[in-house]
């Protein structure tokens, strides 16, 4: 089998997602590149799809992003969904080649915001049982890791020099801040990569596809 005919069995067909949730990224990302895909909202307090479907039934785990595949495969993990994303372009303009500097900066900021963003965000700020120490704490964390990416910014417009997918997950966690009225203030480089980020086309028409501007 030819190259061209597996990256075929392994284009994205259907993204689910929910307005404004991790899945945001992964959405970008297949606007950026081009690529066609059919997109299905989910409400996850319910865990219904927007046709009515029970979500389960589809995804076990029950979160989004979820991605399938022309195969009828079906693949969840955010950062595993932009690197396969991403990996479709013959270019790899948004995560750069096999064994490159590039490729390792991108990845390793994709790791970061997983590790040291996504998962401080979420759950904790998201549930109201959330002891307020443990919200204190979390915040705490969160304000070094702005303080950290400030810094960088500072230096350059994206995280990993040019726009990549790092940024696609970057701009969706940090946006975040703004559904749970922290404010970005002491950030003014973070602050101003979100616009920058928000103003791109790609970004723009995913933004509206999920009903988050008009």
């Amino acid at each position: 089998m030819s190259i061209s005919a597996s990256l075929s069995k392994l284009s994205p067909v259907h993204l689910y997602y929910s307005p404004g949730a991790c899945s945001l990224a992964v959405h970008i990302a297949l606007r950026e590149l081009g690529l066609p895909f059919q997109a299905t909202a989910v409400d996850l307090p319910t865990h219904t799809t927007a046709d009515g479907a029970n979500y389960y039934d589809i995804s076990p785990r029950g979160y989004v992003p979820l991605l399938e595949l022309a195969d009828s495969s079906r693949h969840t993990e955010v950062a595993a969904l932009l690197q396969h994303v991403a990996d479709l372009d013959p270019a790899q303009a948004l995560i750069g080649p096999v064994g490159s500097a590039r490729r390792l900066a991108v990845t390793g900021w994709m790791a970061f915001v997983g590790t040291e963003l996504h998962k401080t965000f979420s759950p904790w700020l998201w549930h109201k049982e959330t002891a307020d120490s443990t919200r204190k704490a979390v915040k705490a964390k969160i304000a070094t890791r702005f303080a950290e990416l400030d810094a960088v910014l500072a230096r350059q417009d994206y995280l990993a020099g040019d726009f990549s997918v790092a940024d696609t997950y970057a701009y969706t966690i940090v946006n975040w801040s703004s559904f749970l009225m922290m404010t970005l203030a002491p950030y003014p480089n973070l602050k101003a990569y979100l616009a920058r980020v928000a103003q791109r086309p790609r970004v723009q028409d995913a933004l509206r596809a999920e009903g988050l501007l008009k």
